[in-house]
């Protein structure tokens, strides 16, 4: 009976439906949220893996190459996810009070806001690509060979700003499984378009590198045409209307406020991952690949966490928006205790499985052993990601985006960057000393995130 209930459940959460998170069991509403972000962040993290699993039959100058560019656009990605914290608190908030419409108007705000700035953005990463590539240590050989690559990204910035941000309104309101399903369909499109773009197939010509950049634009656009499908055609707890886009004052300097202090959150934490990349540029091309194709497989496992943790988020606006405090913490607690048990798994995972895996990924004996090596380190502090994770989203989810901000400040500037570059450059001098800085500034980060959390001024946050 309980097996049955746990499909049943299940199949409830695929299949999305509206949902009051601010009563009822608290589990049953960690696993409905919980169930399609985890699906949504697996199918964000399939990106990065069906990507390097073609681009690495290109070489290692093509892998290093879209490490490089994928560390800078990582600053894309967190003014992403800075506004989509915006939406996700603002929408949450509105629907715990109940007031739907204003739920709406909150959402349609940050799409205007997005927009604009991702028009910003294109233009400066294309003007900028070989500059940007230059400074992040590629030769002038990989540049030459691969600029294309990186202006495409950057080009195409504004599917991945909207496709992070509208999955954000759309977890607000507590409906997952429509970000789940842009994903798949995002996903499904590149896996097709990937191998057919970068190798060519009858009368497609292959165009190597540049192929992934486009396939993989063109994937995640189709998601987003899916969500604009779902926000203006078939409507569900929200509505949304084209007239809601007319600028707000009082909306965007909000959604400014948290958003920007969310942005600078994950710049932090994005800036610390462009330095650490920066320095594995500085010993080999085979160190650098390995780093690259183990980081992607970290972040395969990752970004299911990330999604678990997100259940926090939403629970912790709604329940706070519908005067829960109490409720809001429980549910925090019951969502870290669940992402620990799924973190140790990945961690004994790694250390079992991780070689067959990373030589399925690459094919170059040197590199595998690197990836190897930051597979088994990093994945060893797995479950402090973990508990991180989850307070620091449920801070966001209260619209206290400041207090992550302050200790990513503290876990990755005060520690992990100082410490990677004094181990890698006067004590271990190896590519593993980078990896254990990660390790240690993880233990830091959750350590302070408890305190903080524990300390429950997060419950007094108006947005």
């Amino acid at each position: 009976m309980k097996l049955k209930g746990f499909f049943s459940l299940f199949r409830q959460a695929v299949a999305g439906s509206e949902q009051d998170y601010t009563v009822g069991s608290i589990r049953k509403a960690v696993f409905l949220l919980a169930i399609p972000m985890i699906m949504e962040m697996m199918m964000e993290s399939v990106f990065a893996v069906v990507d390097i699993f073609f681009v690495g039959k290109l070489g290692n100058e093509a892998v290093a190459t879209v490490g490089l560019t994928e560390s800078v656009l990582s600053l894309v990605y967190s003014i992403a996810i800075g506004l989509s914290m915006a939406a996700t608190a603002l929408v949450a908030r509105r629907v715990g009070e109940k007031n739907f419409s204003e739920a709406a108007h909150a959402g349609m705000q940050t799409i205007l806001f997005s927009l604009v700035l991702s028009v910003v953005i294109a233009v400066a990463g294309i003007t900028s690509a070989s500059l940007v590539l230059h400074l992040m240590g590629a030769s002038d050989k990989m540049i030459a060979d691969n600029i294309n690559y990186t202006r495409i990204m950057f080009g195409g910035n504004v599917v991945i700003m909207l496709l992070f941000l509208i999955n954000g309104i759309f977890r607000g309101a507590g409906d997952a499984s429509i970000a789940m399903r842009s994903l798949w369909i995002g996903n499904i499109a590149n896996i097709i378009l990937c191998p057919l773009l970068i190798y060519g197939y009858g009368p497609i010509p292959g165009l190597g590198l540049k192929g992934a950049a486009i396939a993989t634009t063109l994937g995640r656009g189709m998601g987003v045409l899916y969500q604009l499908y779902r926000l203006f055609i078939r409507k569900g707890l929200l509505s949304f209307y084209l007239h809601q886009l007319k600028p707000q004052k009082e909306l965007l300097t909000q959604i400014v406020k948290i958003g920007s202090t969310g942005t600078i959150q994950f710049l932090v934490s994005s800036a610390s991952w462009i330095f650490l990349a920066r320095l594995m540029a500085g010993f080999h091309e085979a160190a650098m690949a390995g780093y690259q194709i183990a980081i992607r497989l970290l972040i395969f496992f990752l970004l299911p966490a990330w999604g678990l943790s997100n259940a926090a988020a939403t629970l912790t606006g709604q329940n706070l928006g519908a005067g829960k405090p109490d409720r809001a913490e429980k549910s925090v607690w019951t969502t870290t205790l669940y992402n620990v048990i799924f973190m140790l798994s990945v961690s004994g995972f790694f250390f079992l499985f991780g070689e067959p895996v990373v030589n399925f990924m690459n094919s170059d004996v040197h590199a595998r052993a690197y990836a190897l090596q930051a597979l088994r380190i990093i994945s060893a502090g797995y479950v402090f990601f973990g508990v991180g994770m989850v307070m620091l989203n449920a801070f966001n989810g209260a619209g206290d985006t400041r207090t992550p901000t302050i200790v990513n400040l503290v876990g990755f500037w005060l520690f992990q960057i100082p410490l990677a570059w004094v181990l890698s450059k006067y004590y271990i001098k190896e590519p593993k000393a980078i990896f254990i800085a990660i390790v240690i500034s993880q233990f830091v980060t959750a350590l302070l995130s408890l305190y903080l959390f524990k300390k429950g001024r997060w419950k007094t946050v108006k947005v």
